[in-house]
């Protein structure tokens, strides 16, 4: 079991300077997926820092993870909005609904007003 630990803050580390670096050279924006990377991270210290009793470093990651939460809470109900907006400003059409009416209404013989 204490491998695990280890295993996961081995992972923490690499998530977390692999988002670091990412987000400096430009491969990556500070999005929604670098503050998953952040959050991933920042578990995997808790856990390892809980084991080793590294309570400095168990500290700093709750408090880590908390800004990685709230920025991705932040991010999400930014987003909701948007797409409501745009849900609205969809009009419903006033065509045929599929092609099948499309068909049917196409083989109509025109009324002769004879």
């Amino acid at each position: 079991m204490e491998l695990l630990f280890e295993i996961a803050g081995w992972a923490g580390a690499v998530a977390m300077l692999g988002g670091y670096m990412a987000v400096s050279m430009g491969w990556l924006q500070a999005g929604s997926t670098f503050q998953t990377v952040n959050l991933f991270g920042s578990c995997a210290f808790i856990v390892n820092g809980t084991l080793h009793g590294a309570w400095p470093s168990v500290v700093t990651n709750v408090a880590w993870f908390l800004i990685s939460a709230v920025a991705l809470l932040r991010m999400r109900a930014k987003d909701r909005p948007a797409r409501a907006a745009a849900q609205i400003q969809e009009s419903p059409s006033l065509g045929p609904d599929t092609a099948a009416q499309v068909i049917v209404t196409a083989a109509r013989p025109a009324a002769s007003c004879a």
